[in-house]
């Protein structure tokens, strides 16, 4: 959704980079790009303005003009500032001291608030909690079954005593579910309101009075990040009317220019806590500002990255494939652990959109965006159709082996080669960084190209002249060696000592003769 948005910002610091000072002329010509940036991604007038002064007035401060690289410190002011609209610190859901907590989902029609109400107790089973879904929309023909088949779904239990369809009491039924959740020990209620296409008095009434007859913990707002500026307009609509205490955006995996998300928290005062970018009801989680704004300038989300990976690889596995790779040259990690790891990584999401959250890559984003995800299925089609010794020893594949391999798994032969060979490639290089080496290349080190050939051949290197076999020459050779170091000892002797004090007792500064003992 920021792509375009990061473009801009990125050719905006380039043009800033390699210059020791910036200039009035500089400054205004910087803030000048960012705000066509910003407005073309439909941010908010107010909040451009805004963001553009406290751009404009910090860069002309002391932390730019005395700063070491002008261009680095533009950047960190820029990051900061974009942190601040989208709302500074992360913000948590507040918990009833006493259980259950209500959090009460409103919002437009087709915000996605129903899917959400899924995701949102699926997270909250992943933390811990044992939430239940109401079904309180009983006017959108078929919400009712649609919330029921998105919690069975995301494993989590849903109320939902009236069939709907224009058929049923709202606000009795949140009110009842709170004691139902009390009878049935659930600690968190997800209310899941109707919707309209637009404001309207029934729609605010309706919504009043749910949030009147449970109290809700939290009133969260779901607004469609795609709709632009009239996500704003909604928002304080829904804000002045009913409430609400913090913002989910909905679809930040389309491809709307994405000023909603950049506006809604500078405009409203609301926090945005939690953002779903995508279609599976693992697509969801908190909502970050700074890791957000990184994002958008392009240097990566490495948090989220590690957070996805705690979640999906246990400590136990890890420690376990780490002593395989460990082992002589890696043998024991073999093309079932392969998949294994594979499939874990799998079970992190996309590909690209993990590779999307490493620093860097937002300069490769045409080549992340080819990633084909069936690869992997195809990967680990070849390798289910092999035998378990092929497996276990892949040094046996020949290529009757391998012609029986490419039929049962549907792909060409030379695939199941190149798979083969990536494999031996990929268990050395991770065999090395699991014994301590890492880029080639580095000598002295292990695993890092500073092996005992490399080292010999070194000292081979290192070694002197040989003497000639000419005996006259051979002599002068002789006699020019005793002169330079006649010279040297006038000079100082071999540790830079003066002359005269050449034969004293070599004496260790003060910092080395504690690690002497």
């Amino acid at each position: 959704m920021f792509d375009t948005l990061s473009d801009r910002l990125a050719n905006t610091f380039k043009t800033l980079r390699g210059k020791g000072r910036l200039s009035e002329a500089d400054i205004d010509g910087a803030a000048r790009e960012i705000r066509i940036a910003l407005l073309e991604a439909d941010v908010a007038l107010p909040v451009v303005r805004a963001f553009i002064a406290n751009i404009k007035e910090r860069a002309r401060g002391a932390e730019v003009s005395k700063a070491l690289n002008p261009s680095q410190q533009v950047i960190k002011i820029v990051n900061e500032e974009l942190v601040g609209i989208l709302g500074g610190e992360t913000r948590r859901l507040r918990f009833a001291k006493q259980p259950p907590t209500v959090i009460m989902l409103a919002g437009l029609q087709g915000a996605g608030k129903t899917t959400l109400a899924g995701k949102l107790g699926r997270w909250l089973k992943a933390q811990g909690h044992s939430p239940l879904l109401v079904a309180c929309d009983l006017q959108r023909p078929n919400a009712v079954n649609q919330l029921s088949v998105v919690a069975e779904r995301a494993g989590v239990a849903v109320y939902a005593p009236q069939p709907g369809n224009g058929v049923g009491d709202p606000v009795q039924v949140a009110k009842d579910s709170v004691e139902h959740a009390r009878a049935k020990q659930y600690d968190v209620v997800v209310v899941d309101t109707a919707g309209r296409l637009g404001i309207d008095q029934e729609l605010m009434r309706q919504a009043a009075d749910i949030r009147d007859a449970v109290s809700p913990d939290e009133i969260l707002f779901v607004v469609d990040a795609m709709i632009g500026q009239d996500a704003v307009n909604t928002a304080e609509a829904f804000r002045d009317g009913v409430g609400f205490d913090g913002v989910v955006l909905s679809k930040l995996d389309g491809d709307a220019r994405g000023g909603a998300a950049l506006s809604i928290a500078h405009v409203t005062g609301r926090q945005i806590m939690f953002a779903s970018n995508g279609e599976k009801l693992d697509d969801f989680d908190a909502f970050h500002p700074d890791r957000m704004a990184s994002r958008i300038l392009g240097m990566g989300d490495v948090l989220s990255l590690i957070e996805k990976a705690e979640q999906t690889f246990s400590q136990e596995e890890a420690a376990k494939m780490a002593s395989k790779l460990a082992s002589s040259k890696g043998k024991d990690f073999t093309l079932d652990d392969f998949l294994a790891q594979m499939e874990q990584v799998r079970k992190m999401g996309s590909i690209s959109k993990l590779l999307g959250m490493l620093p860097g890559m937002g300069q490769m984003k045409d080549q992340i965006n080819s990633i084909d995800e069936r690869d992997v299925d195809r990967t680990a089609a070849i390798i289910k159709s092999m035998t378990p010794a092929e497996r276990a020893e892949p040094t046996i594949i020949n290529g009757s082996r391998r012609a029986r391999i490419a039929r049962g798994s549907g792909v060409e032969v030379s695939a199941v080669k190149s798979l083969v060979e990536r494999f031996f490639e990929a268990r050395k290089m991770m065999s090395r960084m699991a014994q301590g080496g890492g880029m080639p290349g580095m000598p002295g080190m292990p695993g890092m190209g500073g092996g005992p050939g490399r080292q010999k051949k070194q000292q081979k290197q290192a070694k002197g002249k040989r003497r000639s076999g000419n005996p006259m020459k051979r002599k002068a050779d002789e006699q020019a060696a005793v002169e330079r170091r006649e010279q040297a000892a006038a000079q100082g002797g071999a540790f830079g000592l003066p002359a005269g004090e050449k034969d004293q007792p070599f004496e260790l500064p003060d910092e080395f003769k504690k690690f002497m003992g």
